[in-house]
């Protein structure tokens, strides 16, 4: 049986109130929708809660699913999370949606970074790039963030970025070009770490 298989069969049940065919689901996604809120968010404690929430929605909403990718399904609603936090954390200002370069827990260090070996300066260098990474990513409007994670991060066609975000193509691709330049920019210092693939797209969106 396949993957694209069991996945319909687990929606199935889980439309009929199947948690166990639910969680089935989740934890073939769990970790790139905790990457998702992440690098949206910011923080690690935030995207947990963020996470947590996003399934509660569709746990709840899973009867209204209508087919296509379920992935983008659960990216939808995590994104709209994130706005939510985001929104409330602008009506408390004292709260930092900054990432604590210390707090790493649960990242996943593919995303963004070269195929290093795992030598002490080359681990050290990954996690400056890292922390670069991510203090730009929080630098960029919103809507920027989150089109530009989905893009670069998850690496997904503009036609279903469009989709998850309900944004027009056209939007999206102004908003991703516009992103690609402004991280272009803040990443400088670190272009020679930034892998191959990255390097290109930037360039383009100068």
């Amino acid at each position: 049986m396949t993957r694209e298989t069991e996945e319909t069969l687990w929606i199935a049940s889980a439309r009929k109130g199947d948690l166990d065919s639910f969680n089935r689901l989740i934890s073939m996604y769990q970790d790139a929708i905790f990457n998702l809120a992440y690098r949206i968010i910011g923080g690690y404690d935030e995207a947990e809660d963020i996470v947590q929430k996003a399934f509660i929605s569709a746990y709840r909403s899973i009867r209204t699913f209508r087919g296509g990718s379920f992935r983008g399904w659960l990216m939808r609603m995590t994104i709209n999370a994130c706005y939510d936090e985001i929104r409330r954390i602008k009506q408390h200002p004292a709260i930092s949606i900054d990432a604590d370069p210390e707090d790493e827990k649960g990242i996943d260090y593919d995303y963004w970074l070269p195929d290093l070996e795992p030598q002490p300066q080359q681990i050290a260098e990954m996690r400056e790039l890292q922390q670069a990474v991510q203090h730009c990513l929080q630098q960029l409007p919103d809507d920027f963030r989150a089109v530009a994670v989905l893009a670069d991060v998850e690496e997904l066609e503009y036609e279903e970025i469009s989709r998850i975000t309900g944004h027009p193509l056209g939007t999206v691709k102004s908003r991703l070009a516009r992103a690609r330049q402004k991280l272009r920019g803040c990443l400088e210092g670190y272009w020679e770490l930034l892998p191959l693939q990255l390097r290109q797209k930037y360039e383009g969106a100068r």
